[in-house]
């Protein structure tokens, strides 16, 4: 059982089984009721909230640049071709000794956009690529 708090800067990208890259940031992972609001005559003291549809947030990574072109290659894949290509893909995090502690699951993920570093030559920043993702499904494995 895991009694140390959970550490957030250990994380990668797996995609069909290969961990592509390591993020410094990643945010978006979320899932949200739409909400149809309806006020019933006579009932003044609340609406009724009632559920409509699961809507998912979409995923910004960030991290440092490398250089493997395989994310960069799928993102654009589409923008070439017309074709986008979905993929399931998985945010995995790691606790202490790299042991993998949960991993959310993206269905049908997709690519959004793709920002390239701000380049500046006196600057001492480590060049930051932004990657955003949207996807039709979200699930957790814990694992620990």
């Amino acid at each position: 059982m895991q009694t140390d708090p959970l550490t957030s800067f250990k994380f990668a990208v797996e995609i069909g089984g290969i961990l592509h890259a390591g993020f410094t940031e990643c945010s978006g992972l979320s899932l949200q009721w739409k909400v149809q609001k309806y006020k019933e005559g006579g009932v003044n003291n609340f609406e009724h909230q009632l559920p409509e549809r699961i809507k998912a947030a979409k995923v910004t990574l960030k991290h440092g640049t490398t250089f493997t072109p395989d994310l960069w290659n799928w993102c654009v894949q589409g923008m070439q071709d017309g074709n986008v290509r979905y993929v399931n893909m998985s945010i995995v995090m790691f606790g202490n000794g790299w042991n993998e502690i949960k991993r959310w699951n993206l269905e049908r993920a997709y690519p959004l956009q793709w920002k390239a570093p701000g380049l500046k030559a006196d600057s001492k920043k480590v060049a930051i690529e932004t990657l955003v993702i949207a996807f039709h499904g979200l699930s957790l494995e814990e694992t620990a």
